[in-house]
């Protein structure tokens, strides 16, 4: 029986078992990827086909899933997304997470869309894959050395800077559960997910691949991608001159910016952290990932002062928590604070929430100098800032505590819960739902706990377009629902949501991509498709004991009045939020309890898939 599709997918799955070094092949089921295109779509299927709610995240059980989409390393731009999945540390539950880099390009090249890692290594290995085949290398000499030492020694034991690398740091090998694993110098963030990399004793994976991934019409595609620079270049100006930071001024104008850990929503030194300063005062370069014309990676480097040589990557998350939300406007110390994080291997957006809270303990004198090992932790200390960022990556005072993430504080300390932010265990992104009503609904029904990608990201509906009254109720579930949806097929098609709309990859999608890279014509179902995903994730969650009450937002959000700034007596109350919630799961055919009854699995077609 042949393929339905004449291109993009390589068909095979490489599955690797640390426990007792061993290696195999498997076919994926074509129906797999007719109903879930590849990415994060199939990895949710495997996920629900092997790991059970029973599972710890640290138990050998748990597995790595890692999956391409069928664009991942065709010649598109920014065609380099690839999927993660695991039982998330941070969260207790189901975690997705995508990344940028060659890792999902490499393994394609080597036949393999994508890599199951199951086991537990004895002691401290990484994995070497080639066009020879799978290595099982020893990695003690990299034990307790950051990321970029870690991807340097990988590149080199395949001779090629090339290579698609995966790399853990300290923080990942103490079982901090919000470390992260870096992907070429991009990372899958959120989550935990290096933790659970750390308990399988996994330092590391290099793949280096040389074979050719097939296309069904290679000369359209070029053909696309050429029309695809115009677009980019008129749309995307910005991206390439600010990066996402160019949101920080905005945001904090309208009174949604995180400040001192969701105490208020405006930051009053904004000026100085915004994209003007940066642009001004630290941008050196920028960094693009492999076939991207946008570039949208700006780069900067602290020249003087404490933080002198400082470097990293400034993201408008990284700057939005590890600045105005821990008071911070000092932007060498966030730029300095940021380099660390990505080398000791630290999520900065939970790890910015962790310290935000700290701080906030320490000025409402819960936590005192005993805890903090001397560290005078308050909100505006750029020292401070490194400081506990340090004591969570190596587990020491208070640090052991913050390392369990927000769900393992407030099982621990109840009492601290006012002033706790997080849902499902993750923290969130750089955005307060006080300022705009549909981003409660993202955050609050997210896949992954409270996130502004995958839970559909409404501040260009909401905030930008003005075609949502951003504190309307009415609306915002029907919003969310297909928000999300469109974010679930394009993390499942392998390329980056900053390029998606110049291929057409809308909530309405059309255009010959998916034709000319498959040669099957998946245009007018990849919406079916995203809604598909997402009501498996759902009935992955449901199945971990995930329902309504999981979906509220903490009290911060519903109970307190925002205090300042633009939008000062703004309040989301418990009412609204769950006015709009009744909504949305009205808007999904979930019930009220927030579970996916038989008959949206039925409507959906997953009835076959969860069999």
């Amino acid at each position: 029986m042949s393929a339905f599709y004449k291109g993009a997918y390589m068909g095979k799955l490489l599955r690797v078992n640390l426990t007792d070094r061993t290696s195999s092949v498997e076919a994926i089921p074509e129906e797999w990827f007719k109903k879930l295109l590849g990415g994060r779509g199939l990895a949710a299927k495997y996920y629900y086909n092997e790991i059970g709610p029973e599972v710890d995240p640290f138990d050998a059980e748990n597995k790595l899933i890692m999956m391409s989409g069928p664009l991942t390393g065709l010649t598109l731009p920014a065609a380099t997304k690839f999927q993660f999945s695991t039982k998330a540390p941070e969260t207790g539950h189901y975690l997705c997470s995508n990344s940028s880099g060659r890792i999902g390009t490499q393994l394609k090249k080597n036949g393999y869309d994508g890599m199951i890692i199951e086991g537990k290594a004895d002691d401290w290995i990484y994995i070497k894959i080639t066009a020879d085949g799978v290595e099982f290398c020893d990695a003690r000499d990299m034990a307790g050395e950051n990321t970029d030492k870690v991807l340097e020694k990988l590149y080199k034991a395949v001779g090629s800077n090339r290579a698609g690398a995966l790399a853990i740091g300290p923080a990942a090998e103490k079982l901090v559960r919000v470390s992260y694993v870096c992907v070429d110098t991009r990372a899958f963030g959120r989550g935990g997910g290096g933790a659970v990399f750390g308990s399988k004793k996994l330092k590391g994976v290099v793949v280096y691949g040389t074979g050719e991934i097939p296309a069904a019409d290679p000369e359209k595609l070029k053909e696309i991608q050429k029309g695809t620079l115009p677009v980019l270049r008129e749309t995307r100006g910005n991206h390439t001159k600010y990066g996402t930071a160019q949101y920080i001024q905005p945001i904090n104008e309208l009174g949604c910016m995180p400040t001192r850990n969701f105490q208020t929503t405006h930051f009053e030194g904004g000026d100085k952290v915004d994209h003007n300063f940066f642009y001004e005062n630290y941008k050196i370069s920028n960094y693009a990932c492999d076939k991207c014309p946008v570039a949208c990676g700006s780069v900067g480097e602290v020249k003087e002062g404490p933080y002198k040589g400082s470097k990293a990557r400034t993201e408008y998350e990284n700057i939005g928590l590890l600045g105005p939300n821990c008071g911070v406007d000092d932007f060498a110390a966030i730029i300095a604070a940021n380099e660390l994080c990505d080398k000791i291997g630290l999520d900065t957006m939970s790890g910015a929430n962790l310290v935000a809270l700290s701080m906030e303990l320490f000025e409402r004198g819960l936590i005192t100098t005993d805890d903090t090992e001397g560290i005078e932790a308050r909100f505006g200390s750029g020292e401070a800032l490194l400081g506990m960022l340090r004591l969570i990556a190596e587990r020491r005072g208070i640090g052991e505590l913050l390392a369990e993430g927000m769900k393992g504080v407030e099982k621990a300390r109840p009492e601290w819960k006012p002033y706790i932010v997080h849902v499902k265990g993750m923290s969130p992104a750089a955005y307060d739902p006080r300022g705009f009503y549909g981003h409660a609904l993202t955050i609050g029904t997210s896949s992954r706990g409270a996130c502004h990608n995958v839970g559909g990201w409404t501040i260009r509906d909401e905030l930008q377009s003005g075609k949502y009254d951003r504190f309307a109720l009415d609306g915002k579930g029907e919003l969310v629902h297909t928000i999300q949806n469109n974010r679930a097929y394009i993390d499942s098609l392998g390329i980056c949501t900053v390029v998606r709309g110049s291929m057409d990859f809308r909530a309405n999608p059309h255009g010959e991509t998916m034709f000319a890279a498959t040669g099957y014509d998946f245009e007018p179902e990849l919406m079916e498709i995203g809604n598909r995903i997402y009501n498996l994730e759902r009935v992955i969650l449901n199945r971990e004991g995930i329902d309504r009450k999981d979906d509220i937002l903490p009290d911060r959000f519903l109970k307190e009045v925002v205090p300042s700034g633009p939008i000062k007596g703004q309040q989301l109350t418990e009412e609204m939020y769950n006015r709009i919630l009744d909504d949305y799961y009205s808007s999904r055919g979930w019930g009220k309890n927030g579970i996916v009854p038989d008959t949206a699995i039925d409507k959906c077609g997953l009835k076959d898939l969860t069999a």
